[in-house]
């Protein structure tokens, strides 16, 4: 698995995808908080939300490109210290509408991370599915400890306090990351300038395998954007669960992550990428149909926690799948693009599941998500059946 005695790199890396997940998270559980200390509506605050997650989508190809030009290490570090910046920023908006800006400042900055941050650890392991599976053990850990902190700091000192958190842990990972990770060189600007032309680019995206984990990733993450971004206040306005047990079950999904997303990673490299997925996927229907059609009990509650668990533990594995596909030279620009693409798309998601949460309600918003997961369920089964090479 490891080529380069790189451990403490994939532990320092690690905890940089911590930071950018603890920096998406924090608003989550401070929803009901903005909303009325804005006057704004749930639809809002979604769109503000839908905006980060654009921004976060729309970095992810630049931050492809610059690593490529300036090593991953640089890049990785403006991320940390760009989080901690915006953080303060959020925290300290007057208005909803420097609230909104700061929050894609947020998302932005986050963005960068991303594609430095899996490029570099893909160029350390061999067993990319076991090690990107672990790195997600970063955005476990964040979504377990992120709505804790952030809701406890709302409640002693208020919402903007909650905001705060990224702005804490970012300028630690961010010594630590520049401590442990040597300088890593650039690919060359020429090299960077042939890759990025659009014919080029163009024709990654519509390379078969390229396209089809495309179009898997966006409806994924799709679903991912609305567990994480409404999922606490789903569950008390249509579970009917208390503010602080809603609470103890979002983080407690994301415990679970803790173990189920290296155990995928590790399946993926075993028994291949698409059956893992298509066990998450179908996880993650029945976790959501305990929560839509339970009566909220500790049994309902229980399994539908560990099966959401379960569908949530993919990203490595969808992460695996383009690396499967890109050639070495395409890692950083290539796979930043396509992140960009696919985020972009799925970043609509907080929008989507507001709006349609505040017009309809939530068992319809959370059944169009256990909706998805089932047609990617679906998917992967007719690839399979009708042999289909994507």
């Amino acid at each position: 698995m490891d080529r380069t005695g790189g451990w403490d790199l994939l532990g320092v890396t690690t905890a940089a995808f911590f930071v950018t997940m603890v920096a998406r998270l924090a608003p989550s559980p401070l929803v009901p908080g903005i909303i009325d200390a804005f006057g704004v509506t749930t639809g809002t605050v979604g769109v503000a939300l839908s905006g980060m997650w654009a921004a976060y989508a729309l970095f992810q190809f630049p931050g492809g490109v610059i690593a490529d030009r300036i090593g991953e290490r640089r890049v990785i570090l403006l991320a940390m210290a760009g989080i901690a910046a915006a953080s303060l920023a959020l925290a300290s908006a007057p208005t909803f509408a420097v609230f909104a800006v700061a929050a894609v400042a947020l998302g932005g900055a986050a963005g960068l991370y991303f594609t430095a941050g899996t490029s570099f650890l893909t160029a350390q392991f061999d067993d990319t599915g076991r090690a990107l599976g672990i790195h997600e053990i970063g955005a476990s850990s964040a979504g377990l400890i992120a709505p804790v902190a952030s809701a406890a700091a709302a409640t002693r000192f208020g919402w903007r306090a909650g905001v705060l958190v990224p702005a804490v842990v970012a300028p630690v990972v961010l010594v630590l990351f520049a401590w442990r990770v040597p300088r890593t060189p650039p690919s060359g600007d020429g090299a960077v300038v042939d890759r990025t032309t659009p014919r080029r680019l163009i024709g990654l995206l519509t390379r078969p395998s390229i396209a089809f984990t495309t179009a898997l990733a966006m409806v994924a993450f799709f679903t991912w954007q609305s567990f994480a971004s409404f999922f606490p206040t789903f569950l008390r306005a249509h579970v009917g669960l208390a503010t602080g047990r809603a609470s103890l079950v979002f983080g407690a999904v994301f415990a679970l992550t803790l173990v189920t997303a290296p155990v995928l990673g590790w399946l993926s490299d075993t028994t291949g990428r698409d059956p893992a997925l298509g066990a998450s996927f179908l996880a993650g229907v029945a976790g959501y149909a305990c929560f839509l059609f339970g009566d909220g009990g500790p049994v309902a509650v229980v399994a539908g926690t560990g099966l959401v668990a379960l569908g949530l533990s993919w990203p490595g594995v969808v992460n695996s799948r383009f690396m499967d596909h890109l050639a070495a030279d395409e890692r950083g620009t290539g796979f930043g693009l396509v992140r960009t693409v696919l985020l972009l798309v799925s970043s609509l998601g907080s929008g989507v599941t507001g709006t349609v949460a505040e017009e309809v309600g939530w068992f319809a918003a959370y059944g169009l998500i256990a909706g998805l997961l089932a047609l990617l369920v679906v998917v992967l089964l007719l690839t399979r059946t009708l042999g289909v090479d994507a």
